[in-house]
């Protein structure tokens, strides 16, 4: 009996790994292997116009220590972490209001949604003109307003920048994450919900003593990703800015100009991979963080 309880566990184990085996393969060529080899290439310095590479031990690392801009870029990424709480409260607050079955609510739902579908570049076009210093939409409405009288430069001075970049980060992501926070929000057991009714209970008071607790998973998941997004930085920068305040950009556009943009440096490949293996340990660490307060607040489901 217990043998056939184990072949049969043991078959029903193999079809599993079965069926996960095209998923498995997939990440260990895409994900699995190119962390691999960015590892092994930060100890080399590499010739981009050969095959050839040259060990060079902790060197990249040490250079990495003494680059002022790596510093300024690293800085830049790690305050860009602001985004990850305004973006939790404003796209809860948005699942809040479009999650109840009301006329009109699938209107501001796909209205909502619309900037997580629309490409990068798009966006980055209507921003460029939104935020023009010589004749942007918001510097013409407050100049008209007399809140102004000269253009503030958007797009040039280093914290206006970043502001503006952040601004679009915010923007393109809170359609995706009031997904997530609607989905959970119908996930709410019923039964809580109408136990707090019949006690009594005002909507503020169901939504934090009820609603709230059963998001907290949901809030760490989102937490985990837009942090990951916010340290990952990158297509928001090169389409606004193209870089051209470096004391704007973010760890991944540094990454980005030091391996593969031949204006600002020559292909240092072993050096950017040096930059990446670092994100990888920062963006390792936040995502423990936010695990580790998840069950830290007894909101795991084991």
């Amino acid at each position: 009996m217990k043998n056939s309880l184990l072949k049969r566990k043991l078959k029903t184990t193999s079809i599993a790994y079965l069926f996960l085996a095209p998923a498995i393969l997939i990440m260990a060529i895409f994900v699995m292997y190119p962390v691999l080899q960015g590892f092994w290439l930060s100890f080399y310095q590499c010739d981009p116009y050969s095959s050839e590479a040259t060990f060079i031990g902790w060197d990249n690392y040490r250079q990495l220590i003494a680059d002022p801009q790596f510093r300024i870029t690293l800085c830049n990424s790690i305050l860009y972490l602001i985004v990850v709480p305004i973006i939790i409260i404003l796209s809860l607050g948005m699942a809040v209001l479009v999650e109840p079955l009301l006329p009109g609510v699938n209107f501001f739902r796909a209205a909502w949604y619309i900037p997580v579908v629309t490409t990068m570049v798009v966006v980055g076009v209507s921003f460029r003109f939104i935020f023009s210093e010589d004749d942007g939409l918001i510097n013409e409405v407050l100049k008209y307003m007399g809140i102004i009288q000269q253009s503030i430069p958007w797009m040039t001075e280093k914290w206006l920048v970043l502001i503006t970049v952040m601004v679009v980060t915010i923007w393109k992501g809170l359609g995706y994450y009031m997904v997530a926070f609607i989905a959970a929000l119908r996930a709410v057991p019923i039964e809580q919900i109408e136990a707090a009714i019949v006690d009594g209970a005002k909507p503020w008071s169901i939504f934090r003593n009820v609603k709230l607790p059963n998001l907290w998973p949901t809030i760490t998941l989102v937490a985990i990703l837009s942090s990951i997004g916010a340290l990952q930085a990158f297509d928001e920068i090169y389409v606004l800015t193209r870089g051209a305040v470096p004391e704007a950009t973010t760890l991944v556009y540094y990454i980005y100009e030091m391996g593969f943009d031949a204006s600002q440096s020559s292909y240092e490949y072993g050096y950017a991979s040096a930059m990446a293996v670092v994100l990888f340990f920062i963006v390792l660490a936040f995502t423990a963080l936010n695990l580790w307060t998840m069950r830290k607040g007894g909101w795991s489901n084991d």
